[in-house]
């Protein structure tokens, strides 16, 4: 039974610019048929007003429920949470929920009222903690990992284009998009304009953008008109070809500035005294896990928000969306699951690179982490490598509960020693 099945319950339906809200009576009857409100200030005190004078007739404090949807809630969530009780419901539990009558009907009247009943007669989970400076941390986060993404869409592109205008292109830069390959391809617009171009001078351009001496610059000036020759040969003569090439390298430019400009306001906010020093204490502790990086282990704790929501290491597997889908009937048990993914994608993607560093060595052919290691190798035999990195990523979540819940760091042990210890300490429980 839910702990609010006494109480009158407001359900909000949520939009963009307005909102639907409906408020059950004690007895579970309808109290207040549901009215709309505008996302403006009249409209959120109005919404005010009705919610105090059903408090102020019935006599007892109400609970308000409304779903999860993009940012839309979020300012009126903010609005109410100081004065009120107010629960955020995950949008996948309201949806298995909207459409439980023979009748099909979808209107954001109805939803106002299933969330209200949702919220009354059903134990559900929900959240009520909101800390703007972790929601912007997050939201910086999210941000860098998307124009990290657009960067790469236009990588490929440019590599694409440069494989029709200067087909050999790429044998002389590993990295076309590299200091000195940018400013030869903004300052020579052309094959034709490095094969005429002054040899000292494109030499000294490679010289002043590599810092890596005349010898270095010279050998990379052969390769580049020997390239040249071969597109005069065999590419596209196109002049205005060319000119997508500079449209993308100027798009390619503007997100590496706005890339900076991300990674140097999260480390602000980690430094200032907006971020409480429990959230940074947490990052440190994530961040004592061998492989995790530092902006890595910030995106990490940022899409957790709060670890004492969170009970068992398995409710942070679903969080995170590793945990393996179900498919069975009757005598039929299907063997084909695969991850829910129903989780954080950007905690998953971050999770996901640390797995992969976790199995890799070091320059000095040391093992990142020796333990995951030598479970990968021993144990995911016979069995794809997106296996293994998930069963390593089940590893690092177990990993990331402990020394959140235990506040220390990561301590890497031998699997042998560890299950000793867990041992010896049962047995010292049991005396």
């Amino acid at each position: 039974m839910s702990k609010f099945f006494y109480k009158p319950i407001v359900g909000i339906d949520i939009s963009a610019d307005f909102s639907v809200a409906a408020i059950l009576a004690p007895d579970g009857e309808v109290y207040r048929k549901p009215f709309k409100i505008m996302h403006n200030r009249n409209g959120f005190d109005y919404l005010v007003d009705q919610i105090k004078k059903a408090e102020k007739e019935l006599n007892m404090k109400t609970a308000i429920f409304m779903e999860s949807t993009g940012v839309y809630h979020l300012t009126l969530f903010h609005f109410l949470k100081d004065t009120f009780e107010v629960c955020i419901l995950n949008p996948l539990i309201t949806n298995c929920n909207k459409n439980v009558d023979i009748r099909k009907v979808k209107n954001d009247k109805k939803d106002a009222l299933t969330i209200a009943k949702i919220g009354k007669f059903q134990d559900v989970k929900y959240s009520s903690n909101f800390d703007i400076e972790i929601y912007t941390l997050k939201s910086l986060c999210r941000d860098y990992y998307k124009f990290t993404d657009s960067k790469s869409t236009f990588k490929k592109k440019l590599s694409t284009d440069l494989r029709v205008i200067f087909p050999t292109y790429n044998t002389v830069f590993s990295n076309i998009t590299c200091k000195t390959s940018i400013a030869i391809l903004k300052t020579y617009s052309s094959p034709e304009a490095i094969l005429n171009a002054d040899r000292d001078a494109l030499i000294g351009l490679i010289s002043t953008n590599s810092r890596k001496g005349l010898v270095h610059s010279e050998k990379i000036y052969n390769k580049l008109y020997a390239a040249a020759e071969e597109a005069v040969y065999i590419g596209l003569k196109s002049p205005s070809l060319f000119v997508k090439i500079i449209n993308t390298i100027t798009i390619i430019e503007s997100l590496e500035t706005q890339i900076k400009n991300l990674l140097r306001e999260i480390h602000l906010l980690m430094h200032s005294n907006r971020i409480s020093a429990e959230f940074k204490k947490n990052i440190q502790l994530i961040y004592s896990i061998p492989g995790v990086g530092e902006l890595t282990a910030i995106t990490i704790m940022s899409e957790i928000g709060n670890i004492k929501g969170f009970i068992k290491p398995k409710h942070l597997v679903a969080y995170f969306g590793i945990d393996p889908s179900v498919n069975q009937s009757g005598k039929f048990n299907s063997n084909k699951n695969v991850m829910s993914k129903r989780g954080t994608r950007i905690g998953r993607r971050a999770l996901y690179a640390v797995a992969l560093a976790s199995i890799r060595k070091n320059r000095s052919g040391e093992p990142i982490n020796k333990v995951l290691l030598n479970f990968y190798k021993e144990n995911m035999k016979g069995k794809s490598k997106k296996v293994g990195l998930v069963a390593i990523m089940h590893k690092l979540i177990n990993y990331i509960f402990s020394v959140l819940k235990n506040q220390k760091e990561y301590e890497l042990r031998d699997p042998k020693i560890h299950a000793k210890m867990y041992l010896n300490k049962q047995s010292n429980f049991a005396a």
